[in-house]
């Protein structure tokens, strides 16, 4: 049982397969926010995050880029705990289920569960999707493809990712046995899965028509945990990934100090599309191993880009690094926990993104934080008056104001409710603005009497207050914006303290600095726009070829005697602008050059080809723009590994490599 001051918060462990973009990135970001809160409120808090790195997936992206599957997730794993330093993320652990404590726990916790009959062997035939790495019976398909005689030869997952038929022996656990117990367990904990029309999804589509068994282990492939007693399975994923979160804390190890203190967990936040395996596999886990359930789990919506999730695949991807490079880190926090709505989808546009710094930050909050340091300094030699409460009725109304946002602040906080918390925040930011309009200062300084500048005073300090408030306020959700208010104020960064905040506690004779400096400067639109914009990647092979396709049917077109193709095979092809980083001859192969290239891939790509004898001193390719085959299946020449074709010409028996110029961008798609 954790303890009443301890606070537990887990991100969903990242599978590595790919470069992380913001909308994966929103999830670290509001678990970060979350534990700095609680550590506000003086909670003993661990915040865990980490890698998911067995699986089928991983195997195949190893292979494919001609390495050790061990040797891709080294790097992978210590990319994002690249990104996660750069976005300011506290968390407390970083857990690879590649790690050694971690693999044995799984083997213990398995080998329970097979001993108390919960895991039984059995065999698997089904539908696998390689890439949500999950089984599927034909009815959960959400397309089927089937041959002349109506047999289904294949299929797409719900996620549109293809699925390959797959017959194994494999263990499986007897989730059936325990439907019963897990929908008697919503029922009496209502606030378990949120938001609750979560829960009603699980009950609906899940448990209502018939929990299956689920196949835990996997014999076709040999990156993943092995079970000690029948080593030709591997555990496969749910169990593994999982159990990261008790295997994190020492649960199965000999130091499990950290279980025995923080679990049960307050919080794991995951995105909607992997609730299912959180809220019906993991609780049915804990469950048959004896352990408490955590108390919430958390499924938020997702970030879309114009009504579409954000994907690769689909070319309207940013990536944070991009964001904070250009616009800062507070800039992405504040924009990410401001545009998901609790629980459900949020969208990003550049025109939208660069609106929120203009108008929400450098205006309403920025603007605000100049023109009090510039008043001060005008007004009262730049030292912030001694508070004075509610001198007339407006200062009052902006004293109450911020004790309200205080309080709906702290409820939403911890309510996990982001958006909404800074929309508090930032109506205490509009009622200052408005204030300002209200009390007229400027007219204020020019009368000599006691009364008018008694209430100058008081507007000064108000101001200086509101501003010291928000600084608090803002800290969990934007890590550097704070300490840069209470600079400019004169106050101690120490000093950002949210127990028993209130209006009025900002020491005497506190100065201001002399000058102040934007912390948000207003953007050029226009500008700002197009760049994001030609940032994200692209993938316009589609509209391209569909537009070929549409002027196919209507105009002839004449040939050169080739075997004409139609343009559903060519749209098969995918050529990518690639540019050539190194080129050297292969070993033993007098007609190969081997060339590592950067095509937009989240790892340089390997290509072999036999044109050797045309450039005998390949070097004069380095740091070119070459047209490749991107989506050859990769295969293995004299022992090197090839990911694709380079495109070239033949003329006349000379060889020349297609290169196209500078304004094209690595990865880049021909349409």
């Amino acid at each position: 049982m954790a303890e009443n001051n301890t606070y537990y918060i887990t991100t969903p462990i990242y599978y590595p397969s790919g470069k992380l973009h913001i909308g994966n990135s929103y999830t670290t970001i509001a678990c970060d926010a979350e534990a700095r809160f609680q550590r506000l409120e003086g909670k003993d808090v661990f915040f865990l995050t980490g890698t998911d790195e067995h699986g089928l997936k991983i195997e195949q992206k190893a292979e494919a880029l001609n390495t050790t599957p061990k040797a891709y997730v080294d790097g992978m794993a210590e990319d994002i705990q690249k990104l996660w330093k750069l976005l300011d993320i506290s968390n407390d652990k970083f857990i690879r289920t590649t790690d050694d404590y971690h693999e044995k726990a799984v083997q213990k916790i398995f080998q329970q569960l097979l001993d108390q009959g919960d895991i039984y062997l059995g065999e698997y035939e089904g539908w696998y999707s390689v890439s949500d790495e999950e089984y599927f019976t034909e009815s959960q398909l959400a397309e089927v493809y089937r041959d002349q005689d109506g047999k289904v030869i294949g299929g797409k997952a719900p996620s549109g990712n293809e699925v390959e038929l797959v017959k194994e022996e494999s263990y499986f656990f007897k989730m059936s046995k325990y439907a019963d117990w897990l929908l008697d367990y919503y029922q009496t904990h209502p606030n378990f899965i949120q938001p609750a029309s979560r829960m009603n999804e699980m009950i609906n589509n899940f448990i209502k028509p018939g929990l299956e068994d689920l196949a835990v282990t996997r014999t076709g492939f040999k990156w993943g945990v092995p079970i000690l007693n029948d080593p030709k399975h591997v555990i496969y994923v749910w169990i593994d990934a999982l159990s990261n979160y008790i295997t994190a804390l020492g649960y199965g190890s000999d130091d499990d100090g950290n279980f025995k203190k923080f679990w049960p967990a307050n919080v794991h936040m995951v995105g909607k599309e992997i609730v299912r395996f959180h809220t019906i596999y993991w609780p049915i886990m804990l469950h048959a191993l004896g352990l408490e359930q955590p108390d919430q789990i958390y499924g938020h919506g997702w970030l879309l880009m114009k009504d579409s999730k954000m994907s690769k695949s689909k070319g309207n991807v940013i990536y944070p690094e991009t964001i904070v490079e250009n616009y800062g880190l507070d800039a992405l926090r504040y924009y990410l926990l401001k545009a998901m709505p609790y629980g459900n989808d949020g969208n990003f546009t550049p025109e939208d993104f660069i609106s929120k710094i203009n108008f929400d930050l450098a205006n309403d909050l920025g603007n605000l934080l100049n023109r009090t340091v510039a008043m001060i300094n005008k007004y009262e030699g730049g030292v912030i008056p001694t508070f004075q409460s509610s001198v007339n009725a407006v200062d009052k109304d902006l004293e109450d104001t911020a004790a309200t946002t205080i309080k709906n602040y702290e409820e939403l906080m911890n309510d996990l409710h982001f958006a909404d918390a800074l929309a508090e925040i930032w109506k205490l930011v509009a009622r200052t603005n408005k204030y300002i309009d209200e009390t007229t200062p400027w007219i204020l300084a020019r009368n000599d009497d006691d009364e008018s500048k008694q209430k100058l005073a008081s507007v000064m300090n108000h101001l200086a207050e509101s501003l010291r408030v928000i600084a608090i306020l803002i800290q969990p959700m934007m890590t550097q914006s704070p300490a840069k208010i209470f600079e400019q104020l004169g106050l101690d960064p120490k000093g950002l303290e949210l127990n028993n905040l209130k209006f009025g506690m900002i020491p005497a004779s506190t100065k201001v600095v002399e000058k102040g400096t934007p912390i948000f400067p207003r953007l050029d639109v226009d500008k700002e726009v197009e760049f994001l914009k030609n940032k994200m990647t692209k993938s316009d092979k589609k509209k391209g070829r569909a537009a070929m396709a549409e002027t196919s049917k209507s105009q002839p077109v004449e040939t050169d005697g080739k075997k004409e193709i139609r343009i559903e095979a060519f749209d098969k092809v995918e050529l990518r602008v690639a540019s050539v980083l190194e080129v050297g001859p292969v070993e033993g192969a007098d007609k190969l050059l081997k060339f590592k290239l950067d095509a937009g891939d989240d790892q340089p790509r390997q290509i072999l080809s036999g044109i050797a004898k045309y450039y005998p001193d390949p070097s004069v390719l380095v740091g070119k723009k070459v047209v490749i085959v991107a989506n050859l299946k990769p295969r293995k020449m004299r022992g090197e590994m090839s990911q694709g074709m380079i495109l070239s010409t033949e003329n006349d028996g000379n060889v020349n490599v297609v290169m196209v110029d500078e304004n094209h961008q690595n990865g880049d798609v021909l349409a």
